[in-house]
């Protein structure tokens, strides 16, 4: 492994040319998008509870950022919390436009409380559902909403047949606690802190109740005969969740804002920080039908959490049923959801239909469903080429592990002498004191060494072996691991290949990694370990699916290869919270190309700035009220 520092040297571009640059660098938008981001906590009443939250324009989820392809977008951000905020645009590719990303340290110090900042970006090149969420631990559990990009020549030129109407659907969960205690503690490795119920668009549902009464659900009106098309989101922040909806199917169309080969599902198989664009057709008798969003998690000897499912309602609009709403719904137990909606034989009763949902622990369907993805070939919607040159071959191990709360030796079966983190080849990701797109651009050194990301793990062994789950001897000898600030340079259009191995180091989770202004052509997954002798022969270069989020399958693999042609500092992540805030991440920095069209434009000229006077440790960054400063904790 090698250790290095940030360049040396000068050059302070001069701020005034960073409109002519501008210009220069993105195309003209056909209209400019305008939206004021009113950041600020207010109480929310739910389980007879009444929470504290924080939300955008005092809305759960926030407002939907509606665009056509090609617009530009104004996000005047105004923090009125009492924590540091940035907003990353997820899954917007943000061409020569890095300043916008969003990611506290990263690509920008915070916007403080009682300050405001404008993000400005142009939405190019890119049609479906994105959105947009808090970069900061745990925030985004309620700070978050849709991006909608719409075809520049309207719903017709859909390569599917024009819906009636369209829909976000935003999978969620709800806590009950302050989510800023929750980061803390999972930084200290307090792992019983879960959420108390999940939700649909903000709405608990009528698995929920206070005091015996129902939560209110989501309700999605329908007409018979009529498609809709369903933008799906998760924004939860711990689980993968199945979507189903009783009497009805999917039509897949889309997932990342990149056209998919349709297929039809009864089921939908959905990551943290990942969308899926699906048609469903009203099709079925006119009544009530349960929308159900269930979590799954792995299977023993995994360590079992609460999963609490939820559902909403998918109800025909007709003359036997107006208005009947929310009232008619039975009170069933929180997470058993079953067939026959209570055993009302006819579908347009009072009794909605449910879902047979499948098992929990039923994980290879999460497998099959992204097997399933290819992208669509389309004349109006062409794809690019997978590149068949590799420059750069990656093969990346994410597990767990642990370093030692003080110094580089402890005794790690003592309580409290070592901390857990998570890993990706065995380091665990710090953030620096200064933002490193700033260092990157401006040539400044930072007084923070950086580790350049191994290109592989430090030792092979059976990364898929499940007797290593369990604390033990065996696993023992491959937990202790080290903290760094780990970033991997790259030319201006190198052509990059990773191969994301899951391992069974004290869990066997599956991982969804997120790259940062990149698509990323998804070649090849599978289950147990990679083997280049026999699984590169798989890979599909003729229409893999293009994803910002990959999911890495419960103890397999999967394959990716982007081109790294977007200048800039970007976060590769684990979008699973807790994987991200104990250090499943890493930086990718592309170089600029040889022309001004190919290099990254200067900050905006309001850009935010650290105060160095306030001497500030990288997590207090992220989440710091005037009066409580969260410190780090140092591991070797």
């Amino acid at each position: 492994m090698t250790t290095w520092s940030l360049r040396t040297a000068v050059p302070v571009v001069a701020t005034t040319i960073f409109f002519f640059l501008s210009t220069m660098a993105i195309p003209a938008a056909t209209a400019i998008v305008e939206h004021t981001f009113v950041v600020s906590q207010m109480n929310m009443m739910h389980l007879c509870k009444e929470t504290l939250v924080t939300v955008v324009n005092g809305q759960l989820p926030g407002p939907t950022i509606e665009v056509t392809e090609g617009d530009s977008v104004a996000i005047h951000v105004v923090n009125k919390s009492p924590y540091n905020i940035s907003i990353h645009w997820h899954g917007v590719k943000q061409r020569l436009n890095c300043w916008a990303d969003g990611v506290p340290l990263v690509t920008q110090c915070p916007i403080l409380p009682k300050q405001n900042f404008t993000y400005r970006f142009n939405v190019v090149g890119q049609e479906g559902t994105l959105w947009w969420h808090a970069h900061v631990p745990c925030l985004r559990a309620t700070l978050h909403g849709a991006i909608v990009i719409r075809p520049r020549l309207g719903a017709s030129s859909y390569p599917f047949p024009k819906p009636d109407s369209e829909v976000p659907v935003i999978i969620g969960d709800w806590w009950e606690m302050d989510l800023e205690e929750v980061d803390r503690k999972m930084k200290d490795n307090f792992f019983d802190y879960f959420p108390s119920a999940s939700t649909i668009n903000g709405k608990l549902g009528d698995l929920f109740n206070c005091s015996g009464v129902a939560e209110e659900g989501y309700v999605l009106d329908v007409e018979p005969g009529k498609t809709y098309l369903l933008r799906i989101i998760n924004a939860a922040l711990f689980s993968e969740y199945f979507l189903k909806i009783a009497g009805h199917r999917f039509t897949v169309v889309a997932s990342d804002a990149n056209y998919v080969s349709p297929y039809t599902t009864d089921i939908i198989v959905i990551a943290p920080g990942e969308t899926v664009d699906a048609l469903v057709v009203a099709d079925a008798p006119p009544g009530k039908y349960y929308m159900v969003a269930l979590p799954n998690q792995a299977p023993l000897p995994d360590t079992q959490t609460p999963e609490p499912a939820t559902r909403g309602m998918v109800q025909y609009n007709n003359n036997n049923n107006r208005g009947a709403g929310n009232g008619a719904t039975a009170l069933r137990s929180r997470n058993h959801i079953e067939g026959g909606g209570g055993g009302d034989p006819s579908p347009t009763g009072d009794v909605p239909v449910a879902p047979v949902m499948p098992d929990q622990h039923d994980v290879v369907l999460s497998f099959y469903f992204h097997s399933n993805l290819t992208s669509l070939r389309h004349p109006r919607h062409p794809t690019p080429p997978v590149p068949i040159r590799v420059d750069e071959h990656l093969f990346i191990t994410l597990g767990l592990g642990s370093v030692c709360r003080r110094g580089q030796y402890c005794n790690r079966t003592k309580e409290n002498e070592a901390v857990l983190v998570a890993t990706m080849n065995n380091v665990s990701f710090q953030l620096p004191t200064t933002p490193l797109l700033e260092s990157h651009y401006y040539h400044i050194g930072v007084q923070d060494a950086l580790l350049e990301l191994p290109g592989k793990p430090p030792r092979a062994f059976d990364f898929t072996d499940q007797s290593l789950i369990p604390i033990g001897t065996k696993e023992k000898l491959l937990e202790p691991t080290s903290r760094a600030t780990m970033v991997r340079w790259f030319r201006y259009g190198s052509v990059v290949e990773m191969v994301f191995q899951g391992t069974a180091i004290l869990q066997g989770d599956s991982n969804p990694m997120h790259l940062h202004g990149h698509d990323m052509f998804v070649l090849a997954q599978g289950l147990g370990n990679f083997n280049a002798a026999k699984d590169m022969s798989r890979y599909n270069l003729v229409n893999p699916p293009l994803k910002n989020t990959v999911v890495v399958p419960n103890l397999g693999w999967v394959a990716i290869r982007f081109v790294a042609n977007n200048p800039g500092v970007w976060f590769m992540h684990c979008h699973y919270e807790f994987h991200l805030s104990m250090g499943m991440a890493a930086v990718f920095v592309v170089e600029d190309g040889p022309t001004m069209e190919t290099s990254l434009p200067p900050p905006p000229l309001d850009f935010p700035s650290c105060s160095h006077d306030n001497n500030l440790a990288p997590d207090e960054f992220y989440l710091q009220t005037p009066e409580i400063k969260v410190s780090r904790i140092d591991g070797v």
